[in-house]
């Protein structure tokens, strides 16, 4: 039967980037290794000239399908600058995590320590392909230690990261995750809202009204 919840060619893509984009949303790969059924999140087009790199969805991302549709979200729409129409054009922004699906909970003693880390099959399986896809990205903004690596192709930390900006401006730009879990950081690393963010709100005004 021919899934016809989705048109042929989503608006903004190549007719090959849309049919990858299915082929992703339909994937199954990770099924047994997964706490929950696979739901791939993400967003794309053939037009966006940034692109965020996350981790992966977490629990509450993958009840609404949404990426970014909370309190980290928000801080983000914050440091970039951008409203929630402008943030979610997939025309504008592409948003493709380094695992499309909620990997689960790490549990020690009962208690929950976060998520796991995003499943590596996306990754090997996807992100070339789409990434390849996606050419006219020019700015990366990258959120996380396993984004670092695949985009950096180190094993620099974040605070690393951030604190050594320039070298990969104007088209990386590593970010710390804006989940509020992370205000101790903000607050031990002020120089990264009171230089950083200006730079980047400078940039993305510059890539969006271009």
């Amino acid at each position: 039967m021919t899934d016809t919840s989705r048109p042929a060619i989503e608006p903004n893509c190549s007719a090959e980037l849309s049919e990858l984009l299915q082929q992703i949303r339909a994937c199954q790969q990770c099924r047994t290794e997964l706490p929950l059924p696979p739901k791939p999140i993400l967003q794309a087009s053939s037009q966006a000239r940034i692109l965020i790199a996350g981790q992966a969805p977490g629990v509450k991302t993958h009840h609404k399908g949404i990426p970014f549709d909370d309190a980290s979200g928000e801080r983000l729409r914050v440091w970039l600058n951008v409203s929630r129409e402008q943030f979610y054009d997939p025309a504008r922004f592409a948003i493709v995590p380094m695992g499309f699906c909620f990997p689960g909970t790490i549990e020690r003693n009962g208690k929950k320590q976060g998520d796991k880390p995003p499943r590596p099959e996306c990754a090997a399986t996807w992100h070339e392909r789409l990434l390849a896809l996606m050419p006219q990205i020019e700015l990366v903004l990258v959120l996380g230690q396993y984004a670092i690596e695949y985009h950096l192709h180190s094993k620099m930390t974040v605070t690393q990261a951030c604190e050594q900006w320039q070298h990969y401006w104007p088209n990386v730009i590593v970010l710390p995750h804006p989940s509020p879990r992370n205000n101790l950081w903000l607050k031990q690393h002020p120089e990264f809202e009171r230089v950083l963010i200006p730079k980047i709100r400078s940039r993305i005004a510059a890539l969006l009204n271009s």
